[in-house]
């Protein structure tokens, strides 16, 4: 007589379905009967950077538009120099670094 391996033994069976229905039967609480109050500690939150610091004023940052002896590589999106360009391609500049 062949064995199949594969299917479910009958003590396995019962003990999944007595933890189903008692899962059924329990007396979770409704997602929508959930409320949640925002305390300190979330705001607190928002204003730390990934290794604890509190940062707590805002970053002024200079934008140095593009030079006309420069290109933005189209693989690594970085600007570089005109003496970086390897080829252009379909309108796109690659620079030696991507192109190689």
């Amino acid at each position: 007589m062949a064995t199949d391996y594969d299917e479910v033994r009958s003590d396995v069976k019962e003990s999944q379905d007595r933890s189903l229905e008692a899962l059924q039967s329990a007396n979770a609480p409704d997602a929508r009967s959930v409320v949640r109050d925002p305390d300190e500690s979330d705001a607190m939150d928002e204003a730390m950077t990934p290794g604890g610091e509190i940062v707590a004023e805002e970053l002024i940052v200079q934008v140095i538009p593009q030079a006309g002896d420069e290109f933005t590589c189209y693989s690594c999106f970085l600007v570089r120099h005109r003496s970086q360009l390897a080829r252009e391609k379909n309108g796109h500049s690659y620079c030696v670094e991507c192109d190689g």
